[in-house]
């Protein structure tokens, strides 16, 4: 028995890939709202493959007891040349999830990332971190950003991410000290604070007050230590597996749930895998990583609350 004040969801991605558009490609969205049902989980994220008309997602979800808890939102703020057309699609990105109820938007700078900055060419290899000015206008735009997410009744909630400009501990500390905590808020992803570098325990005591919605993903240790070897993009570690969910990769999740649990964190937080489904069955995988975190033993695990 949990004492899990928060909610439990599912990501899509588990089925179907976003960075790796191959893996699941087939699946469709009433394959993957069905098997969220048959877990007994009620939250997800929007995905690729669910329909694109408010109404008829609003129907489909509606009919099987699901709640849009959040979408990814990918911004390019750290070029101010960019900025007013940002926001203007990100007001939309909003008025689209203030008509489900959503309370969370997941953003990230794209800006200087080798996979999703339109600015990069194919030639390229490594990921353009920020200097100085970047950094002042990256944090110019998320505050402008999160103002437009309270005027309809939600938080920014910034991803880390891996292949990004904010991926590493000393890059996540930045943006949190640069930023207006009651307008940015941190999204917490376990998979990615390991990949990123940081502790993910860690990551969590620090920066808690900050953290409005967790993702839940595990990582292969081995994959990871052999994808540095050989110097893989963040796109070649997704397809070499270098992500799992839960209980099945190298992170322990018994003092990471029992800090949320002691914190009483109340929002909601995704299992998630990004792995490819014809290896690793979305909806087996989403089931042992429930039974994992149902198993864990957090009663005699003090937290470290500052």
């Amino acid at each position: 028995m949990n004492n899990r004040l928060f909610k439990l969801g599912v990501h899509p991605i588990n089925w179907v890939g976003e960075d790796v558009r191959e893996h699941g490609d087939e699946t469709t969205f009433e394959m993957i709202v069905d098997d969220i049902a048959s877990l007994g989980l009620t939250g997800t994220e929007m995905g690729r493959k669910f329909p694109k008309d408010p109404a008829k997602l609003k129907q489909e979800l509606d009919a099987r007891g699901i709640q849009l808890v959040s979408q990814w939102k990918s911004v390019l703020f750290s070029d101010p040349d960019y900025r007013r057309q940002e926001l203007e699609d990100y007001r939309r990105h909003a008025e689209f999830l203030a008509g489900f109820g959503s309370k969370v938007i997941s953003t990230a700078e794209v800006g200087g990332s080798l996979h999703f900055d339109p600015r990069r060419s194919p030639m390229e290899s490594v990921v353009l971190r920020l200097d100085d000015d970047g950094w002042e206008s990256l944090a110019e735009g998320l505050n402008q950003a999160g103002e437009i997410a309270a005027s309809y009744g939600m938080k920014l909630a910034y991803h880390h991410h891996g292949g990004t400009v904010v991926e590493q501990p000393t890059e996540i500390d930045r943006l949190m000290s640069m930023t207006d905590p009651a307008l940015v808020h941190l999204l917490y992803d376990t998979g990615h604070a390991y990949y990123g570098g940081s502790d993910p325990l860690e990551l969590l005591r620090k920066h808690y007050e900050r953290i409005a919605y967790i993702h839940l993903k595990d990582i292969r240790l081995d994959v990871l230590e052999l994808a540095h070897r050989d110097s893989c993009d963040f796109v070649s570690c997704i397809r070499r597996g270098v992500f799992t969910v839960p209980g099945d990769g190298c992170i322990d999740f018994a003092p990471i749930m029992a800090e949320l649990e002691q914190r009483g964190y109340s929002g909601w937080a995704m299992l998630e895998g990004e792995q490819d489904p014809a290896l690793h069955p979305a909806r087996e995988y989403a089931e042992r990583a429930l039974a994992y975190l149902n198993s864990l033993d957090t009663t005699g695990i003090k937290s470290q609350q500052a």
